[in-house]
């Protein structure tokens, strides 16, 4: 089964990294909607995590479990520039192991 042309890439990213993730977006065209460009949609939410031995966290200790403030980030992008928007965001991200998850899309409404 094909992905289809466009998917939805959710990115948990510190507040204070959002302006560098727009503009890394922006250089590889995601959200690039019609008319449209640069469009994307965050909300706030709690992130946790336990940094396991021999991790290196941002934020965080080793053997701590860790509840801090990211925003989540929505994007749509053509499949395919999946990959190199996927390394765009990784370029300006500051997590060891950033969560990126990409979603195929069956349809949108433009």
């Amino acid at each position: 089964m094909s992905m289809g042309e466009y998917c939805k890439l959710e990115i948990f990213i510190p507040e204070t990294h959002l302006e560098p993730l727009q503009r890394a977006l922006q250089e590889v065209d995601a959200g690039h909607i019609g008319n449209y460009d640069c469009c994307l949609s965050y909300s706030r939410v709690t992130g946790c995590w336990r940094p396991l031995e021999g991790a290196s966290p941002y934020l965080g200790d080793v053997g701590e479990i860790s509840r801090e403030p990211e925003l989540k980030v929505e994007v749509t992008v053509r499949t395919e520039r999946m990959d190199e928007t996927i390394a765009a965001v990784k370029r300006i991200h500051p997590y060891e192991e950033p969560v990126i998850n990409a979603i195929p899309l069956l349809r949108t409404s433009f």
